[in-house]
Parts: structure tokens; sequence; C-alpha cells
């Protein structure tokens, strides 16, 4: 079984899951570390363990459950992956992208990667909701080098809108209505699992980077590829090395995480209820 073709094993993914939940989802939603509780939100939902889907790997990260929730948010049918895998875990980019990929087989049109961020811009403060406009990939990794999987999408595809103009028009109207502060900026994405140093930071702020991580660009890339709607949002939960002399914990991430829950939660259900 291990053998088969990568398009082969995600169809025999998503075939799994439909098994056990044949609504198809419009929706979908990767949420990041300390990000987890929006998964209570959603209704009529089924849960179904990362171990229990085929070719899934489990998260070994604090902070990410690892399942995948299939529900409704209002009238739209979502799933939602309750913690995301890493590179920075031992993982190749193909086991990263699995899981979004998958999604795509089961008919998500519309993908909102959602992350814990550090704060590079110095107009940021720990617990800001940022808009990614745009990304700049320094893992040196991408998931799509390699044979193409021509079913999943063209070779070469553009990258020049990876954020969707519409569902970023999407998240601000929602803002505003709703009175939540949200951000916008350029996000930067590490291998890690080591926080940067204030020397990567400065050069990353050099190059245009807002705020820094060690996930989302190739779940972005992957997606893109699949012809997804993507949307990223990110929660800063520190200023990153150098703009902030304070050391960085991944404790202390996932408690500013938990900080800004509500507003997170109310821009990100009551966003997806229009999609």
């Amino acid at each position: 079984m291990e053998s088969l073709p990568m398009y082969e094993k995600i169809l025999r993914a998503s075939q799994s899951i439909q098994k056990v939940c044949p609504t198809k989802p419009r929706v979908g939603l990767v949420l990041g570390s300390g990000l987890g509780a929006f998964g209570e939100r959603m209704k009529e939902a089924t849960s179904i363990d990362y171990d229990d889907i085929p070719f899934f790997c489990q998260t070994t990260v604090e902070g990410h459950k690892g399942r995948l929730i299939l529900g409704h948010i209002g009238d739209v049918p979502t799933a939602v992956l309750q913690g995301r895998i890493h590179a920075y875990e031992g993982h190749d980019m193909e086991t990263v992208v699995f899981p979004v990929r998958t999604l795509g087989a089961l008919g998500v049109e519309t993908l909102i990667l959602t992350n814990a961020s550090g704060g590079i811009n110095r107009s940021f403060s720990p617990g800001d909701l940022v808009l990614i406009n745009d990304h700049i990939n320094l893992t040196g990794r991408n998931p799509l080098v390699g044979p193409n999987m021509d079913q999943l999408g063209p070779r070469f595809p553009d990258m020049t809108r990876a954020y969707h103009p519409g569902l970023k028009e999407l998240f601000y109207e929602t803002a505003k209505e709703n009175r939540i502060t949200l951000k916008n900026g350029i996000y930067c994405s590490v291998l890690g699992p080591t926080y940067e140093t204030p020397a990567e930071v400065h050069m990353m702020a050099a190059m245009g980077a807002d705020l820094v991580g060690m996930s989302t660009v190739a779940e972005s890339i992957a997606a893109n590829h699949l012809g997804l709607k993507v949307a990223g949002l990110s929660c800063i939960t520190n200023m990153a090395a150098g703009i902030s002399t304070e050391n960085i914990k991944h404790e202390d991430v996932k408690a500013q995480a938990l900080k800004v829950m509500k507003p997170f939660t109310d821009l990100l259900e009551k966003t997806i209820r229009k999609c």
C-alpha cells in the first residue's frame, strides 16, 4: 500500500474520510499553534484522528491536536485541520502538504491558512491579527519539486496572486463590520525548528517581510497548484528576535494565541459564513 503513487494515496485518504462523513466541504481551514479552539465552533461535527486517515501523519507539536473536523460554519460545509504537519518534524514536503491536497480531493474550493507568527514590522504588537498579502519562501524547499502530478495542476503554477484578492476583501469587510483590527503584511517562512537570529530577522526586514513563521507557505503553494482560493491569517504571538530582547518560548506563543482567541475565532467564523 505504501508503494502506491502519491495521487492514488490522496484518493485513498479522501475516500476513507467520505466513508465516515459523506458531506462535501466547500471551505477548508488549517489551524496553527494554539489556535485549535476554533474547531469547537463547528456544528454537526464529525471528528477523525489523523491516525485513522490513510497516509496522514500525526503531528508531534504541542498545541496541535492532530485531527480533521468536518461540519458546518453557519450553512457552509467546512473541513478543519486541527493541527498541521511541519517540515521541521522530519517530514518531506509531500507529507507536509498531503492533508491540504486531500482537502482538495474532498471538494474544498477555498482554503484558509492560519498560524502563530513572530512580528518583524515594528508597528505590530503581540496579539495583532494580520492578513497575509504575500509570502517569501526561505525554507529552501518547495512541495512541487519532482515529477508534476498533472491530475492536481500545471507544471508551473502562477503565484502572482497567491492570496486571493476577493478573499482578502471579504476578511477586511468582516473585520470592519465587527470592529476587529486587522493588519496586513508579507509572511516569511523559514524551516525551523530554531527561532530566528536577530541577524536573520534584520535580513528578512530588509527583504520586505513583516512577519515570520515555520509553516503556511508550502500549503499555500500546494493549494494554488490545485487552483484553490487561498487566504492566510496570522496571529502575532511575539516580536521576532532583535525586534524584542526577550527570549522566545513556545509556551509563550501558545499563551498569547489563547488571549486573542475570541477576535480570531469571530473573524474566521463570520468570514467563512460569507464564503
